[in-house]
């Protein structure tokens, strides 16, 4: 009997866990929700096609810094959760990928860092960097209702990850850019900064222009050479 059950608990596959970072789901034939679950995946977008390509492409220590932030803001996050250990909308259950804590909403959180960190750093910038800031708020906002539409949080838990999204957001720009600015110059100089071509240009305006400019002024000179 006992050699039958162990053949038998062999044979039973072992449970499995799926990866959740794209796993959204919404109702069958729900357009909102359709949209949502793509409003859902914005913080992936922002990681990925944002801070990845702008470090591949720019090398901005500005850049760097807010990555850092956005980081150590999710291990916040991550700690948070495991010691108030709300849990997450019953209806969540329905959806198989809630076997983690609801409060606070680490979407909500990365989203409203995001903006108020972005906003603080265009204030003193061009127009256009201000529109594009400014446009990071109504993304942060859906963000917060596709999060309780699809069931994966409640109100209080998507308003308490935006509240501890704009503090962080806010107390880590004053960090970035009142002391950890002050070694920018050193890693610039320093032996991977050069290697790497890290560097700091936030002390220019409108980086946009000034690279425009530059480039035109290179190629007439490359032109007249």
């Amino acid at each position: 009997m006992a050699g039958e059950y162990q053949e038998m608990a062999a044979s039973v596959p072992p449970a499995l866990k799926a990866i959740t970072l794209t796993h959204v789901r919404y109702p069958r034939g729900d357009r909102l929700g359709l949209f949502l679950a793509w409003v859902s995946l914005i913080p992936v977008f922002i990681s990925l096609g944002g801070f990845v390509s702008h470090f591949m492409f720019r090398r901005e220590l500005q850049g760097i810094c807010f990555a850092l932030g956005l980081l150590l803001s999710q291990i916040l996050n991550e700690l948070i959760k495991h010691s108030v250990a709300q849990s997450r909308p019953a209806y969540c259950e329905l959806l198989e990928t809630c076997d983690s804590h609801g409060w606070p909403s680490s979407h909500a959180q990365y989203t409203f860092f995001f903006a108020t960190y972005l906003s603080l750093f265009v204030l003193r910038r061009s127009t256009a960097s201000r529109v594009t800031a400014a446009l990071s708020w109504p993304l942060a906002f859906l963000t917060m209702l596709s999060r309780v539409y699809l069931g994966y949080h409640t109100v209080p838990q998507v308003c308490a990850g935006a509240v501890v999204g704009l503090v962080c957001g806010a107390i880590w720009y004053w960090v970035a850019n009142t002391i950890l600015v002050e070694y920018f110059p050193m890693i610039e100089e320093s032996a991977i900064g050069r290697w790497l071509y890290i560097k700091d240009t936030s002390h220019i305006l409108d980086v946009l222009k000034f690279e425009y400019d530059n480039a035109r002024a290179a190629r007439k000179k490359v032109a007249t050479d």
